[in-house]
């Protein structure tokens, strides 16, 4: 397994810029993958902005739902994968799939990571932080973040809090 790297934190925290500053550290091949579905113009124009901050050395890889699929294909080909969000594809998963468990999704993601012989960052947002949801689908999804952050935590090599624009080692 390669090593396996994964960076935390709230909304506009520097999370990305700070995975793809470490991950573009690694020469060679550069696969990004993308959970965000295009779903207004604002959303592409942030798709836009992230493409044009990674450049042309990172291939792009959009895939809302079925990662470990890809992961199993591409894991072999790069030297560096770069996997942009993880709670944008739990909420997908939540919204689009409702015939497997999430934690079924969770750990065959958990294993195609352990076959993957290149580094992979993944990024993903810790919610838990905030205020409680007003809603059930909310407060499900809040629930199912910090699941799901914590199984990636626990299998990671390193694992990176990033708070106002500062990256906190905390594995």
């Amino acid at each position: 397994m390669g090593e396996f790297v994964f960076v935390l934190g709230g909304a506009r925290s520097g999370k990305s810029s700070f995975a793809l500053g470490e991950a573009s550290k690694i020469t060679g091949k550069k696969a990004f993958v993308a959970t965000m579905e295009p779903g207004d113009d604002e959303l592409k124009a942030r798709i836009s902005a992230h493409r044009t901050e990674r450049g042309p050395e990172w291939e792009t890889f959009e895939e809302p739902l079925h990662l470990t699929p890809l992961l199993k294909k591409i894991g072999s080909q790069y030297d560096v994968i770069l996997l942009d969000c993880l709670t944008l594809w739990l909420s997908n998963l939540m919204l689009l799939n409702e015939d497997r468990p999430l934690k079924d999704e969770a750990g065959e993601l958990i294993k195609a990571l352990k076959k993957t012989v290149c580094p992979v960052f993944a990024v993903s947002n810790e919610v838990g932080m905030g205020i409680v949801p007003g809603t059930g689908l909310g407060r499900a999804f809040r629930d199912e973040a910090g699941r799901l952050n914590r199984l990636m935590a626990g299998v990671a090599d390193r694992v990176y809090l990033v708070v106002a624009g500062l990256p906190q080692r905390i594995k």
